[in-house]
């Protein structure tokens, strides 16, 4: 019961307006004293300050403001052009080329609003001037753009990670084969439409096209190799990573591309530095959250709740499925991990279930929560730049997200597909 009144605290100031942080602060810091009294009120500000300076949490602002210098500097024209030269020639190429030019800035930004914002201010006007409808164009940057959440480097399995004391490491090469499969089926309705509603074919197949455009994008090809190689052989950690990466983004901006200038780095410093305390805020009034549900223990009770009803690990994971896909729908992926791991990992521990594996059944969740109304962050930018309404684009989009349903239910069921290459790697 008070788990529920807790959620439901949330919520309803989340609905009328509150920003989530806000929420969580206040649910929270009433919840302390209602049970501890004034007298832990002098701890507060310790705990927010706390909760948002661990080692591991530095890599977020840094992948964030990796990610505008890399979108400042050009890198997604070149790969738009790279992958247009491989896929132009299907018809309905540019929405293919969309996708497929998604998959690959996912391996760079790690986040979806980022991807959406980045890819959907040039490919959207180009898809409407070729002929596509204003609600299929947004519909294929939006789904597109949650496979920056699933493809590694990502910022909520960071942020999993951080919350219940796993790998990111682990986590990332647990996304690589589901975010393929999931950019592949996205193709394949693409490419369905395309022949129902004869969208057009960009271009002929020309190597000298494929071979000029290689050249041009071929630093942005070699920002991940050096990224994700780097992390994944052990040579440094994930926040490490997200260091070399706002380094090597720099040179290529500045010195390779010389499309980055002062004014321009100002401004994604400043984009950056919004999205980053964002995230924070989340973070630290988390922090107030754990300690409440560490002093009450409700995680535990919980636990032993649905263990009452029932042990099997996957019940239990069709149960948590169908929590975070209606959380999805009104909260944001960080608020949600934020607000939920927490609380559900006793249980997930207490029936077997690899936090890894769980971690990447989440991350998918909300990933899906992204595309969903009535919050669906990633679907409104999109909407936003196609100045489309979001209800018709959700009548298209729903093919999409259909695939990534089905991309959750062969994770969560066919553990192999997420956790196939890390334990080859890793145990």
């Amino acid at each position: 019961m008070q788990i529920l009144l807790l959620f439901a605290s949330v919520l309803a100031l989340v609905l009328i307006d509150i920003p989530i942080a806000v929420a969580l602060g206040v649910v929270a810091v009433v919840a302390l004293l209602v049970t501890q009294g004034t007298a832990t009120l002098p701890n507060v500000a310790i705990t927010l300050y706390n909760g948002a300076t661990s080692f591991p949490l530095i890599a977020i602002p840094l992948f964030i403001l990796s990610g505008a210098i890399m979108n400042a500097s050009g890198i997604s024209r070149r790969l738009i052009a790279f992958a247009s030269a491989i896929l132009g020639w299907i018809r309905g190429g540019l929405a293919i080329v969309s996708i497929g030019t998604s998959m690959f800035f996912a391996e760079i930004s790690g986040s979806a609003v980022a991807d959406a914002a980045a890819l959907g201010a040039i490919l959207i006007p180009a898809m409407r001037s070729r002929g596509y409808t204003k609600e299929f164009a947004a519909a294929v940057i939006s789904s597109s753009a949650t496979l920056a959440v699933i493809i590694p480097p990502s910022i909520p399995m960071l942020l999993y990670a951080v919350i219940a004391e796993t790998s990111v490491v682990k986590l990332f090469v647990s996304g690589i084969v589901p975010g393929i499969i999931g950019g592949f089926g996205l193709m394949g309705i693409a490419y369905w439409f395309a022949r129902r509603y004869n969208f057009p074919v960009e271009q002929a197949f020309r190597w000298s096209i494929v071979v000029r455009t290689f050249k041009d994008a071929l630093w942005a090809f070699l920002l991940p190799v050096v990224i994700l190689g780097t992390i994944f052989g052990g040579v440094v950690t994930a926040t490490e990573g997200a260091a070399v990466a706002v380094v090597a983004s720099l040179f290529i901006g500045f010195v390779v591309y010389r499309e980055l200038d002062l004014e321009i780095l100002h401004n994604a410093i400043i984009e950056g530095g919004v999205q980053t305390a964002v995230v924070m805020l989340l973070v630290a009034a988390s922090a107030l959250l754990g300690v409440y549900l560490t002093e009450t223990h409700l995680p535990q009770q919980l636990a032993q709740s649905i263990l009452d009803f029932t042990s099997n690990k996957w019940a239990v994971l069709a149960i948590l499925n169908v929590l975070f896909l209606i959380l999805g729908l009104f909260l944001h992926s960080a608020a949600a991990i934020i607000l939920v791991v927490p609380v559900v990992m006793p249980l997930v521990r207490a029936v077997g279930i690899d936090p890894v594996h769980f971690g990447l059944i989440v991350t998918i969740n909300l990933g899906i929560g992204q595309q969903t109304p009535p919050v669906a962050s990633v679907l409104m930018t999109c909407c936003a730049i196609a100045k489309a309404d979001m209800w018709e684009v959700t009548k298209v989009n729903v093919y999409f997200v259909a695939v990534l349903l089905a991309v959750l239910i062969l994770v969560t069921y066919v553990p192999v597909t997420g956790m196939g290459l890390v334990d080859l790697f890793y145990r």
